[in-house]
């Protein structure tokens, strides 16, 4: 199934990623979005690519095997209309959208707005990955390359410039002339 420790290695590596509605890659997502990242990690799908919303959260958590109800030790996951956020089984609350893109922190999935909530038990083998060491990422998630992803929402493309780069210097090679009204550069300089 899974283990607490991916779980956080995810959200920590997702972590800082902007509020964008709708998204579903490391250029921004939503809080829906996150939710789905990490209920779909726990269920050993692809991270990225299968993602729910408030509307239809319940039947695709259900078809990832959560249960009603929250349950202590479990990825629990709460709900309203408006907004979604996940507590993850070792109590770390996770959020997007909760004052700015994704982070480890904010209400969870226990605030008081939520009226909906569903967990994913955690199997005997779910255990975290021993001290000291970093657990691999979860399965089907690896980030694009910075260069492959797309700029964000509003962003200029880059210009190119069309200078010529400088001739390479000859370090043995006198200092060149200086421009006129300035005195010359000295041929040393005082240590």
């Amino acid at each position: 199934m899974f283990a607490v420790a991916s779980l956080l290695a995810l959200v920590s590596q997702v972590s800082g990623t902007p509020y964008i509605s709708g998204g579903d890659t490391p250029a921004g997502t939503d809080c829906s979005g996150l939710a789905s990242w990490v209920s779909n990690a726990a269920t050993n799908r692809p991270v990225f690519g299968d993602r729910f919303n408030t509307g239809n959260q319940e039947s695709a958590l259900l078809a990832r095997g959560f249960k009603y109800g929250t349950q202590p030790g479990a990825l629990v996951i709460g709900w309203n209309g408006g907004h979604t956020a996940v507590t993850l089984p070792d109590g770390t609350p996770v959020s997007s959208g909760e004052g700015g893109g994704v982070k480890i922190g904010g209400g969870g999935a226990y605030q008081p707005q939520f009226t909906k909530h569903m967990y994913l038990p955690m199997e005997p083998s779910g255990q975290p990955a021993p001290e000291g060491m970093i657990p691999p990422p979860p399965p089907g998630f690896a980030p694009p390359p910075p260069a492959e992803l797309p700029p964000p929402a509003g962003a200029q493309p880059p210009v190119p410039l069309d200078v010529a780069p400088p001739p390479p210097l000859d370090p043995m090679a006198p200092p060149p002339p200086a421009p006129e009204g300035l005195p010359p550069a000295p041929a040393t300089f005082p240590l």
